[in-house]
């Protein structure tokens, strides 16, 4: 057998993927991104999922057609004008057969359409119901969007966007684990439950390590601990992460700092011979040291 076939012959088999949700109906009239975001979870739980999209459908597919093909791969797409009496009857009669339905409208308008939490609770008794909101309780009307609610949390340095959408890719996880917690609680009390999801907690929950002060400039993950920081090097950048003792203690080694470097690695003399060790090295070199050392560091262009 050659090495090739023996190597492939020896790798474990894959987990089975699982699919707890398998049979669960969820419908979403939730647009942009944390709703159809938190469906493509819910799809690879294995629950069964559906969106109703306004006629002028959903601006995600304006924006960024990618992301909107990605969030909606096998997801059942049905169009509903929701102010409309058929629309209207267009959604009840699906509601009839869903477990759980997702929205990302402000309260007063799902008032107004008398899609509210207590007005379907009326007709349909075991529907579980996820509110994505902007802010939680009486702020809920407010408006906002994912960069204010960065900014409330203090996670937007200087003129910079943030490089991702936190907020709203927190909402979606935590609307996930809403449904879950949802069908838990129906479980439990054989009826439907309310569960609200606020993107500014959700920024606020990421933010956390921030308020915890770890991620400011002088907490050991803000850039304080010479170990880790971002390196400029001869072609590129260096993100390193020997954070822990044994991790400081090889990378001290491989700079040629003494044995005690890796026990004050908040001092100046660290960070300023680390500053010199990267910027003399390419990414290649640098690449192979971390394999060879075992050492968390990823070279960037």
């Amino acid at each position: 057998m050659s090495s090739a076939l023996q190597k492939t012959a020896q790798q474990p088999p894959q987990p089975q993927r699982l699919q707890p949700l398998a049979g669960v109906r969820v419908l979403s009239l939730a647009l942009n991104l944390p709703g159809p975001a938190a469906l493509m979870r819910l799809r690879d739980m294995g629950a069964t999922c559906t969106k109703f999209e306004p006629p002028i459908g959903d601006p995600m597919a304006t924006y960024s057609p990618k992301a909107y093909a990605d969030m909606h791969e096998g997801i059942g797409l049905l169009t509903a004008d929701l102010k409309q009496a058929s629309g209207q009857h267009t959604l009840h009669t699906a509601l009839a057969d869903t477990d759980v339905l997702i929205t990302s409208f402000r309260p007063s308008a799902l008032r107004k359409l008398q899609l509210d939490f207590d007005s379907l609770h009326a007709r349909f008794n075991r529907l579980i119901m996820v509110s994505i909101v902007g802010a939680p309780g009486a702020r809920a009307d407010e408006p906002g969007h994912d960069l204010t609610y960065m900014a409330e949390q203090d996670l937007v340095q200087g003129l910079s966007l943030p490089p991702t959408l936190y907020a709203d890719m927190g909402g979606a996880l935590a609307t996930s684990e809403a449904v879950l917690q949802g069908l838990l609680a129906r479980q439990q009390t054989g009826t439907g439950n309310h569960q609200e999801v606020a993107l500014s907690e959700a920024a606020r929950w990421l933010g956390k390590p921030r308020q915890w002060q770890l991620t400011t400039p002088t907490g050991d993950v803000g850039g304080a601990h010479a170990g880790y920081r971002v390196y400029a090097c001869q072609d590129g950048r260096v993100a390193v992460a020997a954070l822990e003792p044994h991790f400081a203690r090889r990378l001290c080694a491989a700079a040629g700092l003494p044995p005690d470097a890796a026990q004050a690695m908040n001092e100046p003399p660290q960070h300023s011979e680390l500053t010199h060790f990267f910027a003399a090295r390419n990414r290649q070199t640098l690449d192979a040291l971390a394999a060879e050392l075992d050492l968390p560091i990823h070279t960037l262009v």
